[in-house]
This record gives C-alpha cells, sequence and structure tokens, in this order.
C-alpha cells in the first residue's frame, strides 16, 4: 500500500491491529495451559474473551469506514508471540515460569496499548468519533490487563518466591561471598 494520506497510515494500524489480535487468539490457551498459578491463568482467559471481543470491535470499525482489515501480517506481534513460546519450554519452578509468561504477556499489552494509542489518535485527528470511541474502549481493556498482570507479579508470585526456602538460602549464600 502507498501511505498517501492520514487516513491510509490509519488503515495501516488497523491492519496492523487485526492481525495481531488474530495471532493472539490462537496464543492465549497456549499461555493458559503453560501458567501454574490459579489467578494468572484466569486472568489470561478472560483477556482472551476480551481480545475475542476486540477481534469483534476492530470488525465493528471496519464496517463503520467501509474497509478490509485482511491482508496484512503483524511481524512484532508474531516476534513477540514467538519470545513467550520460548518461554513456555522452558523448565525451572512454577512461579519462576509464570513470572516469565507475565513478562512476555506484558511486552504485548505494551505493543498493544502503543498501536491502539496511535490508531486512537488518527481517528480523532480525521474526525472518525465513533472509531476513537471503540478504539478507547480497546485500550482501557489493553491498560487494565497490563496493571493485573503487574498485580499478580508483586502480590502473589514476587512474594512466594522471595520466601520460598530456595530463595532464603539462596540470599543467605549470596551473604556469604
Amino acid at each position: 500500500m502507498t501511505i498517501t494520506s492520514l487516513n491510509n497510515v490509519l488503515l495501516d494500524q488497523l491492519k496492523d491491529l487485526y492481525n495481531a489480535e488474530h495471532q493472539l487468539v490462537k496464543a492465549l490457551p497456549k499461555m493458559i495451559k503453560a501458567a501454574s498459578n490459579v489467578t494468572l491463568k484466569q486472568a489470561i482467559n478472560r483477556h482472551l474473551a476480551e481480545t475475542e471481543n476486540q477481534v469483534e470491535r476492530l470488525d465493528k470499525i471496519a464496517g463503520i469506514l467501509g474497509i478490509n482489515l485482511g491482508g496484512k501480517k503483524c511481524k512484532a506481534m508474531e516476534g513477540l508471540i514467538a519470545e513467550g513460546s520460548e518461554v513456555i519450554e522452558e523448565d525451572g519452578s512454577e512461579n519462576l515460569i509464570d513470572l516469565l509468561i507475565i513478562a512476555a504477556a506484558q511486552r504485548i499489552e505494551h505493543y498493544e496499548i502503543s498501536a491502539y494509542g496511535s490508531a486512537r489518535a488518527f481517528a480523532h485527528t480525521l474526525g472518525y468519533s465513533d472509531v476513537v470511541d471503540l478504539l478507547q474502549e480497546t485500550l482501557n481493556e489493553e491498560g487494565a490487563a497490563d496493571r493485573t498482570l503487574n498485580d499478580i507479579s508483586e502480590d502473589e508470585l514476587l512474594p512466594a518466591i522471595r520466601d520460598s526456602a530456595e530463595a532464603v538460602a539462596e540470599l543467605a549464600e549470596m551473604r556469604t561471598h
């Protein structure tokens, strides 16, 4: 596509997001399966349902704008998902693997927050208020998902690791050297 207008820029971003969300719908069940922490599994499962709704929202945006969102591969999401797939293959304690899953998921959320924020700004400048509202709804969900992952890490996983016998022994060993 030749980029000749802000409308083209918005279309490019929306196509990228559309493919990214479709990739996530396929990837999130693998993260759910790999996670051990019940709260983490529930959070990812809720976000899977949100992601499916986000695809529907993008379909609605396509209808409003009279455009087709197919035909573009989001290479960034492909790479982020590949990194996440590496994490699920790691061996280690459940809490440590869950932390790696959260780190991978947060990288994905941050990418989406950036992309949806840009698309929203473009739609706003173009005067597409219905599109802005739909993109903001998704942006709010992505931000909430990121905060939830952060809370699980800080409130559950990191304290469990810090308080584990293995961590206590590791810290004692470090202090003697």
